[in-house]
């Protein structure tokens, strides 16, 4: 069967949904069950809104049906309007409905509302999550339960094979686009009551980068906020290698890739109660209340500390197991094959 895989946001700097793409095409791949035509435009920057409805809109099922394959995995979150091809859709979150009311108008409509209203005509949905299984039907009662289904994101090998070397115990690594969610200023006002700790983030900028780097100012921690905004591959390693703690103070995740990755890396980790966090920390990652900065101060001075390596090195196999790229292709090939042979009308 070939299915026609949207992989377009792994152009440029790609984040949590292009680390997806990559992986879930790679493993699709070596699998050789389906025959996996990847779509992408490199001349169209992915972030720029103009740019990405075009992708979506004219693009993309064009590219598909030329394809001749016989199912569209819409791997981002959003669906053609039109088209010919069945649809398998990944809803990775419905956030642009719950927290991005700070974000622009039509952004908000064309990721949230009119998405929403799309996601009736796929033949079936793949969710990062349980949380967002239970957000996906709440939002759209309508949707019919049994064609929405989980499917955890894997993570890479790379990450998976990542050797630590001896931690530097004064540095929280931060992993995520620097968006209000991922909640950085949280982790911030810490600072002043972790004395010897430094914060580093990489990640994609938006304008919330610009109100972290205030709040440091106006707390005095500013040296010891180092923002770095998208770096590579290699260098996401290296501070995996050798951080001290993986921190995830989001308000809303819908799976949380950094958690994730550190698991399976091996790196302690801490992760607030925002979203899906609770239900992807393994045994031995501390879950803390968003508004409790005590119990965060204390868990981080834990970490730095070194109280959580040996818990996250025992953890790690499960972990590996539990976000495997192989099993999220062969549950995605149940999937495209049921979307290729039912009767539901497609995009």
């Amino acid at each position: 069967m070939k299915v026609a895989f949207d992989a377009q946001l792994t152009i440029g700097t790609p984040t949590g949904i292009g680390e997806y793409a990559s992986g879930l095409a790679a493993a699709l791949r070596r699998r050789s069950r389906v025959d996996v035509v990847e779509l992408s435009e490199p001349r169209l920057d992915p972030w720029r809104f103009d740019r990405r409805v075009l992708w979506d809109q004219l693009l993309l099922p064009r590219r598909a049906r030329a394809s001749g394959a016989a199912v569209l995995h819409c791997a981002s979150g959003t669906m053609p309007l039109s088209g010919r091809t069945p649809v398998v859709v990944t809803v990775h979150d419905v956030a642009w409905l719950r927290v991005q009311a700070h974000t622009r108008w039509y952004a908000r409509w064309y990721f949230g509302a009119l998405s929403l209203q799309r996601y009736a005509s796929a033949r079936h949905i793949a969710v990062d999550s349980e949380f967002s299984r239970r957000e996906l039907l709440e939002v759209c009662p309508a949707l019919d339960p049994q064609r929405v289904t989980v499917v955890y994101p894997g993570v890479a090998a790379d990450m998976c094979a990542l050797q630590r070397g001896t931690p530097d115990r004064s540095t929280i690594l931060v992993v995520g686009t620097v968006e209000r969610r991922k909640n950085l200023a949280a982790l911030i006002r810490l600072l002043p009551q972790l004395p010897g700790a430094h914060i580093v983030s990489v990640g994609p900028p938006t304008p919330y980068r610009d109100e972290c780097a205030a709040l440091a100012a106006s707390l005095g921690v500013s040296e010891r906020l180092d923002m770095r905004g998208y770096v590579s591959r290699k260098d996401v390693l290296r501070l995996y290698e050798r951080c001290g703690v993986v921190a995830v103070p989001s308000t809303y995740e819908g799976f949380g890739y950094a958690a994730a990755q550190a698991m399976c890396a091996g790196v302690p980790c801490v992760v607030s109660e925002g979203g899906s966090l609770p239900e992807i920390a393994g045994p031995g990652v501390p879950v803390v209340a968003l508004d409790d900065a005590r119990a965060w101060t204390e868990t981080l001075q834990a970490a730095l500390a070194g109280s959580y390596d040996a818990s996250a090195a025992i953890a790690r196999g499960n972990a590996i197991e539990r976000f495997s790229w192989d099993a999220a292709a062969g549950a995605m090939e149940m999937l495209y094959a049921a979307a290729s042979s039912n009767g539901t009308s497609g995009s």
